[in-house]
């Protein structure tokens, strides 16, 4: 475990809400009327979860802040959204929920992936992870590094040669830190708030209900506060999976046609970004028909922006496909305090994040 690590290349370079030229007291006063955002017409969702769809609430210079995919979005307690993005000029972007930058910073890293924000009493921490690097990294909100993860093969819980490509983490009730190494060894690795190792669980199989298929997503879900437990993505198995703090497998949610990026929980609610669709006749998985899936606190559907209404028959969810070609791979969803929703894309053509308004 490396601890403390205070360097950086470059971090926040400048706010965009900085005070520009100042006015002269001789000029006529004028009146800052706030452009009203673009909305498109047609209604995405069903049921109580409908909105509308604004394609421009991101948009920057493009020469200045560069994205090659925009992968997660987090929002801290002042209302700030940090988008992760893959590359290197820029890898965090901050916006106000207007779509507005306020500041900006990079740690270099030519995969960032994965994005957790947590609360640690003395401040909100941010934990990134980079697949191609092997990196889990704990920093600051303004990008200092204070801590990172060993690799599981350096402290002996994967052989030399088992690929390790993390691509989530989430915080457990008592600090424990869990990353889903979605992209290599298919195992939800388990280690103390200090970065000490304690367990791995999981492990790559298709068919065994307690194994994944690209475990690419995790987090903590506490809506039974009773009893928290982490919900797990297996993205190829079209499903969440649940298990305990200590990896002991409980159930799974069958999610057919969708590939299925990391659970996101806002209130009673799991969000989600399908970043692949698929083809009713076949089966086969298609590219550019993404989507995005709600599910109540039953881990019912309830909604797909984007998609086709859910249906369910003699309790089991039918097959779900894109229904509007709005997006191509949803990669995550972001929820604000009003419920409106940011879907970050992966490989949409460096598109940035979308506003979905809530109706």
């Amino acid at each position: 475990m490396k601890k403390q690590k205070i360097t950086r290349r470059t971090f926040i370079a400048k706010s965009a809400m900085s005070t520009g030229a100042v006015l002269a007291s001789s000029m006529v006063p004028f009146q800052i009327i706030s452009a009203r955002p673009k909305l498109r017409e047609t209604i995405l969702g069903h049921g109580d979860f409908k909105y509308r769809l604004e394609r421009e609430w991101g948009d920057l210079d493009r020469n200045k802040f560069p994205v090659n995919n925009c992968h997660e979005m987090v929002m801290d307690k002042k209302g700030r959204l940090f988008l992760l993005t893959d590359h290197p000029k820029n890898n965090m972007l901050i916006y106000n929920t207007s779509g507005k930058l306020q500041g900006y910073w990079t740690l270099d890293l030519p995969g960032a992936h994965g994005l957790t924000l947590h609360d640690e009493g003395d401040g909100e921490y941010l934990y990134i992870t980079d697949p191609g690097l092997g990196k889990v990294l704990k920093c600051t909100l303004d990008g200092l590094v204070v801590m990172e993860l060993d690799s599981p093969a350096k402290i002996g819980a994967y052989g030399e040669k088992s690929a390790y490509r993390p691509t989530e983490t989430t915080i457990g009730p008592n600090g424990d830190i869990y990353i889903a190494d979605g992209y290599g060894s298919q195992y939800i690795l388990q280690y103390d708030a200090k970065g000490a190792f304690i367990r791995k669980f999981g492990g790559d199989s298709f068919l065994q209900p307690d194994k994944f298929k690209q475990v690419h997503g995790v987090t903590l879900d506490i809506r039974d506060s009773r009893n928290p437990t982490l919900l797990c993505t297996a993205r190829i198995k079209n499903s969440f999976k649940r298990f305990s703090l200590t990896g002991e497998y409980l159930e799974t949610y069958y999610l057919p046609g969708a590939y299925v990026s990391r659970p996101v929980i806002d209130g009673d609610h799991v969000y989600s970004g399908v970043c692949f669709g698929m083809e009713k006749d076949n089966y086969r998985v298609l590219q550019n028909k993404g989507f995005v899936t709600i599910l109540d606190k039953n881990n019912q559907v309830v909604s797909n922006p984007g998609g086709s209404r859910p249906k369910y028959h003699k309790n089991k969810l039918k097959l779900m496909l894109q229904d509007q070609p709005v997006f191509k791979h949803c990669h995550d969803v972001c929820v604000d305090k009003d419920k409106n929703l940011y879907v970050c894309q992966w490989n949409a053509g460096g598109v940035y994040p979308y506003k979905l308004h809530r109706v």
